[in-house]
């Protein structure tokens, strides 16, 4: 059987993202077919290509995890040639994406203006730390900040917890994920009115966007909003390690877990009644909870409470859920440019039946495509150090 053409087969992007969100965003489209050139800085590259310094090299896991089944071409915007170069990529290119701060690419002679007047078909995408106007426009963004500044850092099962960092890159992934979706929007636009527009996303606005139920309540003057804080769902001990109980979504789950956990029925007392009682007494009622949960192993525990329909999950480490076979399918191999074994990376959460996302080809070396654009625009060319 052939294989179908990727959706994004024949789209060409111009890609100047740094780090995370921009790059996340252009490897979506690049798993799906789109033709990513990462325009880098000669010698040095992307900065993320350095950034843990006890990782050799300048295609670490970091870097690698999101810059797959792209090109690698080293261009100085400010040099003549390479800028003549940029301008005959313009030409030919889909899209063109940056997320550097708003003025960058303005001072780089590559504005949405000057840019379109090159090619009016093409989609401009930026993403920036606040957005292109207001008090915070000029103001440096960064995945940590902008949880703080949305108000998400504060959002706490136990306003009694310490303030604290969330580990993994949520701002950043987030708005990455908002910016492919408005390229591929317009490209859906472009089809209907044959001309190209800008792209605009925030790592602000689309913290403030994650919180769209909370965001509703707090306008409309109505209690916080707080699925964490409910007073049946939460952490237990067991003794083994620890589970997650959400006891929601039935008429008394109370009683269900307590039937599971082979003890007394805590909904029949009254200062466990109902939800504002089992509020106002949160403490006490987990502490009766965790005492059963303490007796039984995890599995134990699973085991008992999805045989009463309450929804529980495992606590695992990243490494645990790695090496459970149901993330199998989501962890993919890639050929590795520096050495013989592949590599090992997350693969596409999206999931197409007849064209699927294709993650097979590492992230290019820094310049590795540099005689890939020799060949592009012919002999005569010469900004690019062969």
């Amino acid at each position: 059987m052939t294989a179908l053409p990727l959706p994004l087969d024949g789209v060409r992007v111009l890609d100047f993202t740094q780090v995370i969100m921009g790059a996340s965003a252009t490897q979506l489209l690049s798993d799906f077919g789109a033709e990513v050139f990462k325009v880098e800085w000669p010698g040095s590259g992307a900065i993320f290509r350095c950034s843990l310094p006890h990782e050799p090299g300048t295609n670490n896991p970091p870097f690698a995890s999101v810059n797959r089944n792209k090109k690698s071409v080293e261009l100085d915007p400010r040099s003549e040639d390479d800028a003549a170069t940029l301008q005959r990529l313009i030409e030919i290119s889909d899209v063109i994406v940056n997320n550097f701060r708003p003025g960058v690419m303005e001072r780089l002679g590559l504005s949405y203006s000057s840019v379109k007047s090159v090619n009016p078909k093409i989609i401009y995408a930026e993403a920036t730390g606040f957005g292109p106007s207001g008090k915070y426009v000029h103001k440096g963004g960064q995945d940590i900040l902008a949880p703080a500044y949305s108000g998400v850092m504060l959002r706490k099962a136990d306003g009694a917890h310490p303030t604290a960092i969330y580990p993994t890159s949520i701002a950043d992934y987030g708005a990455g994920m908002h910016l492919a979706q408005g390229i591929l929007l317009a490209l859906v636009a472009r089809e209907k009115t044959g001309l190209g527009q800008k792209v605009e996303v925030s790592l602000y606005d689309s913290m403030i966007a994650l919180q769209h139920q909370e965001a509703a309540m707090e306008l409309a003057g109505a209690p916080e909003l707080n699925w964490a804080s409910l007073p049946l769902t939460s952490v237990f001990d067991a003794s083994n390690g620890q589970l997650v109980i959400v006891g929601a979504f039935k008429e008394n789950p109370l009683r269900d877990i307590c039937t599971a956990l082979d003890i007394e029925d805590l909904s029949a007392h009254e200062e466990f009644s109902d939800i504002e009682s089992r509020k106002t007494n949160k403490d006490a009622l987990h502490s009766l909870l965790e005492a059963a949960t303490a007796q039984y192993t995890v599995e134990e525990n699973l085991s008992r409470l999805e045989s009463v329909d309450i929804l529980c999950a495992p606590v695992r480490s990243l490494g645990e859920a790695l090496a459970d076979d149901h993330s199998a399918p989501m962890i993919v191999e890639v050929d590795c440019p520096t050495a013989p074994q592949q590599e090992r990376h997350i693969g596409s959460p999206i999931h197409l039946s007849d064209t699927p996302a294709k993650t097979g080809q590492a992230a290019p070396l820094l310049g590795a495509d540099n005689e890939w654009l020799h060949s592009l625009f012919g002999p005569t060319h010469k900004g690019i150090d062969s």
